[in-house]
């Protein structure tokens, strides 16, 4: 049930066709579905489970700390020795208005790792600090 407007056969149509639209949306979200997973950045860490850990939507603006089984540390999935890890978090920071630093740390990785990269980000300035984990799954499959 098509109208034309246009008076004559082969005249201008004023209906929009959107067919063309919606098929280049759906091309596109699949895209988005297919590239958002690999866009995680980090490094490949096993996180260790917790009970009680709040949610927190990951963004492009967080600056985020992992130190790997092997006590490696890479910001913002970048591999950095420890003794440039100072300096390369507050060259991160310097541009940001939210000063928040967050850790991954793998569940293998020693203590005394994740505490050097606490005390590095401390002596950078940095206060506020997040350690990330994965939520424990509770009996019952909740």
């Amino acid at each position: 049930m098509a109208m034309d407007v246009g008076g004559a056969k082969g005249g201008v149509k004023s209906d929009i066709n959107v067919t063309p639209l919606v098929d280049v949306m759906l091309v596109l979200l699949i895209i988005m579905m297919i590239v958002a997973p690999l866009l995680q950045k980090g490094a490949d860490v096993k996180l260790p489970p917790a009970a009680f850990s709040a949610d927190k939507p990951e963004t492009q603006d967080q600056t985020v700390i992992a130190v790997d089984s092997q006590g490696r540390f890479f910001v913002n999935g970048v591999a950095v020795r420890a003794e440039e890890l100072t300096q390369r978090v507050s060259d991160i920071l310097e541009m940001k208005t939210e000063r928040i630093v967050l850790i991954k740390a793998d569940e293998e990785a020693q203590y005394s790792a994740v505490m050097d990269a606490m005390d590095q980000l401390r002596n950078a300035g940095i206060e506020d600090m997040g350690l990330i984990t994965d939520p424990k799954q509770r009996p019952g499959g909740n």
